[in-house]
């Protein structure tokens, strides 16, 4: 038997960053988490021990400190796609670059009716992703998903669940009135790097809430993928989207023995388990992905 080394990518993980900009009294702030991986001809130092070609993960580390010092954050994707292309256009070995950021979301504390130009509360609707994917040195190609997680949405009413196969082990009851509710993990595949990031990325959310709020559910895998058409029919720039919907079961409970109705108004909100629901929309005219899902954990 002959032992073969494999694939292989090392980096550093969950670097915390908050980069203030002041601009006089006001302040705007970015707090991110940054993950860096690299590929490449690492054989040797698995095989012999050999680092010299092994960027440390301290290196890395102080590489995205220095970035945001240097160079400002600004929109997460600019950060990654200048950090992912100097690990790969510094280092003859390094032959790839995965750098993926959560950027968790502030809004400015209201005072007397105006907005404080240096408080902050941490908001709530989500957390913004980035993972870009840069390969081949010098000639470097790039690839940018983009993406929301737990992006928390519920319906009271305008979703139903009926028609589903029935055998001896079945007692859930068809209904046609439920609560409707998940943690949307959406990530998106752009078809090129010519894109204004932040626009792009407030109306795909818009538009994910809105599909979410109008459409009458049949059932969450309906509304999984009329979320996503209507993402692919709003963004041509949006090669195409997958998403990840638990389904956060509210199960009515029966106060029949303590002589109470319950004419859909008590629910118990169950932790676990919990049905998980995921898909791929795709337009019919995407380029190829590459390299875009490599190491994204649940695509």
């Amino acid at each position: 038997m002959a032992v073969i080394f494999g694939d292989n990518q090392y980096g550093k993980a969950e670097i915390r960053l908050v980069h203030v900009t002041r601009d006089r009294d006001r302040h705007r702030i970015k707090d991110l988490s940054v993950s860096t991986a690299l590929r490449g001809d690492f054989a040797a130092a698995h095989l012999v021990g050999d680092n010299s070609h092994i960027v440390a993960t301290d290196t890395q580390k102080n590489t995205v400190y220095a970035f945001a010092k240097e160079h400002g954050v600004g929109e997460i994707e600019d950060f990654a796609l200048r950090l992912g292309r100097h690990f790969v256009g510094s280092f003859a070995w390094v032959t790839g670059a995965k750098i993926s950021i959560e950027e968790y979301p502030w809004e400015r504390i209201v005072v007397d009716g105006a907005e404080h130009p240096h408080a902050f509360c941490r908001a709530g609707g989500g957390t913004r992703t980035t993972a870009v994917t840069v390969e081949g040195g010098q000639e470097a190609r790039a690839w940018v998903v983009s993406g929301v997680t737990d992006l928390v949405v519920l319906k009271s009413t305008g979703s139903e669940f009926t028609g589903f196969p029935r055998d001896r082990y079945t007692t859930l009851a068809e209904t046609t009135d439920r609560i409707l509710a998940t943690a949307v993990t959406a990530r998106w595949r752009y078809a090129s790097t010519d894109v204004d990031w932040a626009v792009a990325h407030a109306d795909v959310r818009r538009i994910l809430l809105g599909a979410f709020a109008a459409k009458h559910s049949l059932a969450l895998q309906q509304t999984l993928y009329h979320m996503g058409e209507q993402v692919l029919q709003a963004h041509p720039e949006v090669a195409e989207i997958r998403m990840s919907m638990p389904n956060k079961h509210h199960f009515l409970v029966d106060l029949t023995p303590f002589g109470l109705g319950n004419d859909g108004e008590v629910y118990h909100a169950a932790d676990r388990p919990y049905g998980l629901i995921e898909g791929q929309v795709t337009r019919d005219d995407a380029p190829e992905a590459g390299q875009a899902w490599r190491a994204i954990p649940g695509f």
